[in-house]
């Protein structure tokens, strides 16, 4: 087993943007040890800063598919990452990828590294399987911290893994049905589906095109015999709501339309000792098609369509679409979002969430959405509009806080790079990048070629750790909320004990972990 130092691009800066906790619109004061009473919480600015005011501490993106020297490796490519964090300890995170050795072959492996510090170092040791062809990864977590792997093989069927260990090793793989462009989705809800997992797939390949939606009632150890959806979908994601609720999203599988996007729900698929039935799917508008084998990648899709189901039956939806011409001027991809209060029954009209001007090389590809567990909607994409290229594109992220109403301005988080590089006899960067929000930020997991070739980055949106001690926090010395889940309990109290006598859950400042720090902790209790 290696050990490998991430290493940021040169000349890349960081992003980096403060959060102020709120409930449905309200700030919410945490008590802190030691304030005087009435003095006021921390808070700092929620929307997104200049780039400019990266501060010192903020550490660029790192590359994850690297040599045991942590460094790049020429001549191989890796894309479609997809990364699992575990919900009880934000340190631990896992990327997956499609790992090719040559980009003189086609032929794919199922790529894999882990990190034990929130991606700042990563452990690469090679395919999941070595010299086994397989594709489309999808990794999730399940909500006691075991990782989850969903593998593509080659004869159009897949198997997971599980890692109880934050992704160092891998048990399996088990059969789990499935086709091409599978997507999966845990529930961590804790209520009567805890420990579902939820896969649907496409219609165009498999034995099972009929029936494209599996379910696993014990954390991914077995699935169940699939069966149809009431219209299959394809190309999207799952997302599982507070309630329990499955939301499936993407466009119409069979007969296959680009241009038809629907949601999916089902109320009953968390009821472990009945069989998934769905309510009827219902056809959003989000301003225009999908597009795929065009433009910036010319084999590929230009992105999946994403769904996030959040609290009181907010659900949004999400996709790179091609937009009606404005004002004469052929616009040739935006991201757009719908968003819907009433469980996905009805829909809002699309919102534009890039911010550049309509132009004819304006392509905003490869849009991807996460849902933070106070509201807050990020979102990464791809664009060419400073280029005027469609091989030219930077990575942009930004945000929402009103429910998608309005977006903070987009800020770029790396230099441009050429998606036509590094083509692994496929002419692609992939179909899809994958990203997973916290109280604090995201973790992104993304594909470019910053190094003159296709490799899988790993990127921390936002603070993960302001007091240097390796564990996402609120900015502050004195937040024993270790996992950043916004309450201290029994989570963050069993982190702080495995860290006694080391620097890990140091609260007081001392450089140790002793009574003093648990004396802290105990002052936040419940907050």
């Amino acid at each position: 087993m290696s050990r490998t130092r991430a290493n940021g691009a040169s000349g890349v800066g960081f992003l980096r943007f403060g959060l102020e906790r709120r409930d449905h619109g309200s700030s919410v004061r945490r008590m802190m040890s030691g304030r005087p009473p009435g003095s006021a919480a921390r808070s700092l600015p929620l929307l997104l800063v200049a780039a400019a005011a990266v501060t010192a501490s903020a550490a660029p993106p790192s590359q994850v598919n690297v040599s045991a020297s942590g460094t790049n490796i020429r001549g191989d490519a890796g894309n479609e990452p997809s990364i699992a964090v575990d919900p009880n300890d934000g340190r631990r995170i896992a990327i997956g990828w499609r790992q090719f050795d040559s980009v003189l072959s086609s032929f794919r492996e199922a790529g894999y590294a882990w990190s034990d510090d929130g991606g700042r170092t990563w452990h690469n040791d090679g395919p999941l399987t070595n010299g086994t062809f397989r594709s489309d990864p999808v990794l999730e977590s399940r909500a006691d911290g075991t990782f989850i792997y969903h593998s593509l093989q080659g004869n159009f069927v897949c198997d997971t893994f599980l890692s109880n260990d934050g992704g160092a090793t891998w048990a399996g793989p088990t059969f789990a049905f499935g086709g091409d462009k599978a997507w999966i989705v845990a529930d961590r809800t804790g209520g009567e589906g805890l420990n579902n997992v939820y896969a649907a797939w496409s219609t165009a390949a498999g034995p099972y095109s009929a029936t494209t939606f599996c379910r696993s009632i014990d954390g991914a150890q077995s699935w169940e015999t699939p069966v149809a959806m009431p219209l299959p979908v394809r190309w999207g994601t799952l997302s599982v709501a507070p309630t329990g609720d499955l939301y499936v999203a993407g466009i119409q599988s069979a007969p296959f339309d680009v241009s038809r996007i629907y949601c999916v729900r089902s109320a009953t698929a968390k009821m472990k000792s009945v069989t998934p039935s769905f309510d009827p799917a219902i056809l959003v508008d989000l301003g225009g098609p999908l597009r795929f084998s065009t433009g910036p990648n010319p084999a590929g899709l230009l992105g999946q369509v994403t769904v996030e189901a959040g609290a009181d039956g907010v659900v949004y939806l999400l996709a790179s679409i091609d937009p009606p011409a404005a004002r004469g001027v052929n616009d040739p991809l935006d991201v757009h979002l719908c968003r819907s209060l009433d469980g996905g029954f009805t829909w809002s009209a699309p919102v534009r969430v890039n911010a550049d001007p309509p132009g004819p090389n304006n392509w905003n590809w490869m849009a991807t959405m996460s849902l933070a567990p106070n509201g807050r909607i990020d979102v990464v994409y791809l664009s060419t509009h400073e280029s005027g290229a469609a091989n030219i594109s930077r990575l942009y992220v930004t945000q929402s806080v009103d429910q998608g109403s309005t977006w903070s301005p987009p800020v770029a988080l790396t230099p441009p790079f050429d998606s036509f590089v590094g083509w692994p006899q496929q002419n692609k960067m992939g179909d899809y990048f994958h990203m997973r929000s916290d109280l604090l930020g995201a973790n992104l997991a993304y594909c470019s070629t910053v190094n003159g070739e296709q490799d899988v980055w790993f990127a921390r949106i936002g603070p993960r750790d302001c007091n240097g001690d390796g564990i996402p926090d609120a900015c502050g010395s004195d937040d024993a909320d270790f996992n950043a889940d916004g309450t201290v309990d029994g989570a963050d109290l069993a982190l702080l004990l495995a860290a006694w006598n080391t620097s890990n859950g140091d609260l007081t400042g001392d450089g140790t972990t002793t009574g003093d720090d648990l004396a802290v902790l105990l002052g936040q209790w419940g907050y």
